[in-house]
């Protein structure tokens, strides 16, 4: 054929499930140094087989594009005890996720222009997967927010009501210049200070300090998560401005949400793997392994994030992946360190969800590689489509997977899943066309990821 020299450098994948836009049907798919260069649905051309350097034969495996995980905490600079970027970003991409957006509350934190520029940095020396970092907000450095590129920088991290450290936002001047000047993702973690501050007293006054794990839904509970996104909701509305509320977690704030299509919206929701998979009665079992914030909650919160997650309330899913040590991790419900290691396992627990009926394989896909990319603007990736990044994951969804600690990528070396097995695997991971995970073993390609860029 006229292209056939061109082509002896293709890499070929045939035979796959696609799982795309919906659908999940038989094809193959070439790729050209970083891109999809073409996609057959039905039989692979036979002029592929012929022509291309390297065929993988995909029968039996799903074909999904690569996950892009719009929150992470990747704990680099400053907290490198516990995680940097060249471990996380391994982790990732063994779990099948591509693409990262990492989080400010670093030390120092991330919230000028030059912070944020060492980050990508870094990002180029170090990671294995593609990258953006998000500014934090801080109640003084609205000029700062203003002269960042978010052609690059994924978007505004904004502590609405609770956080450590000094990056909680709370003066009203500050928070109506960033929702009304600021031309860019608001993407906020949001529960009240207030109620959080009142649980905690109550209950310490009833049963003392010592309180075990089972207390932190109710000190962090539903109430402190509505009152802090009610207040965000109605500060966007009035601005018009572009929010995204990171980590729902309630039943109760799925009401200030609207179930239409992404495209249409201004006002957007973020659900984390854990907060659909586990529930308030898992505490007994897992204690502090599943002590995040905003906390995991009731029964009929998960059910009812389920069915956000099915339809068009919930828009994306992602891991807030938080490592700590597990000396960190000890303590009662006051002292344990709130966040975990879930990146190199969240596919597999949402792909164990999908294959138990709880939502179909293409709204995993859909939540977690289509929807981060139309909602934050990503530019060629999220899908399988010619011309794309070639950000390639191929799933066997009949290969057992058990999690142990000697195949724990993440510095932390723990995982809530450590003896769990789950009924898929991931088999390889491309990232901009190049293999960087097969089969349990990570392929080093340092410079081969790329930065996120955003239209």
């Amino acid at each position: 054929m006229a292209n056939s020299q061109k082509l002896k450098e293709m890499i070929l994948i045939k035979n796959a499930t696609i799982v795309n836009r919906g659908e999940s049907q038989k094809g193959s798919l070439l790729i050209n140094e970083d891109k999809i260069e073409k996609v057959a649905y039905g039989e692979c051309p036979q002029e592929w087989i012929a022509d291309a350097k390297e065929v993988i034969d995909a029968e039996g495996l799903w074909l999904i594009p690569g996950a892009i995980d719009d929150q992470v905490h990747f704990r680099e600079p400053g907290l490198t005890h516990k995680a940097d970027i060249a471990t996380e970003s391994r982790a990732a991409v063994a779990g099948g996720i591509t693409s990262f957006m990492d989080m400010p509350n670093t030390n120092p934190q991330t919230t000028t222009i030059n912070d944020v520029n060492w980050k990508f940095d870094r990002a180029a020396e170090t990671s294995l997967a593609n990258y953006s970092f998000y500014i934090g907000a801080t109640n003084d450095n609205i000029d700062e927010l203003l002269k960042a590129d978010f052609n690059r920088i994924c978007g505004v991290k904004l502590f609405l009501g609770s956080s450590t450290g000094n990056m909680l936002v709370n003066e009203s001047e500050t928070l109506n210049r960033i929702f009304s000047e600021v031309d860019a993702i608001i993407a906020i973690h949001s529960e009240s200070e207030e109620v959080i501050k009142r649980n905690k007293e109550f209950y310490i006054g009833k049963y003392g300090e010592d309180l075990p794990v089972k207390f932190h839904p109710l000190i962090r509970d539903a109430e402190a998560c509505y009152a802090s996104t009610a207040k965000a909701v109605e500060l966007a509305t009035r601005h018009n401005a572009r929010l995204h509320v990171l980590h729902i977690s309630t039943a109760k704030e799925l009401t200030l949400l609207e179930n239409k299509p992404l495209t249409e919206k201004r006002i957007t929701s973020e659900i984390c793997t854990h907060h659909l998979y586990f529930d308030d009665r898992d505490y007994e079992k897992y204690g502090n392994l599943i002590k995040w914030n905003p906390s995991i909650k009731s029964q009929a919160d998960r059910d009812a994030l389920r069915a956000g997650f099915n339809n068009n309330l919930i828009d994306v899913v992602a891991t807030d992946h938080a490592p700590h040590l597990p000396s960190e991790k000890e303590g009662n419900c006051l002292k344990a360190a709130s966040g975990g290691p879930l990146i190199q396992h969240t596919l597999l627990a949402l792909f164990e969800m999908a294959k138990a009926g709880v939502f179909p394989i293409e709204t995993v896909v859909a939540k977690s590689s289509h929807a981060p990319a139309l909602l934050y603007g990503v530019e060629k990736r999220g899908y399988i489509k010619e011309g794309y990044f070639a950000d390639i994951v191929l799933v066997n969804p009949n290969k057992p997977y058990t999690v142990e600690s000697s195949n724990i990528l993440s510095k932390c070396g723990w995982s809530p899943f450590i003896g769990h097995t789950f009924p898929c695997s991931i088999e390889k991971t491309f990232v901009n066309g190049r293999l960087v995970y097969d089969n349990g073993t990570i392929i080093e390609n340092q410079g081969n990821a790329k930065e996120l860029r955003f239209v």
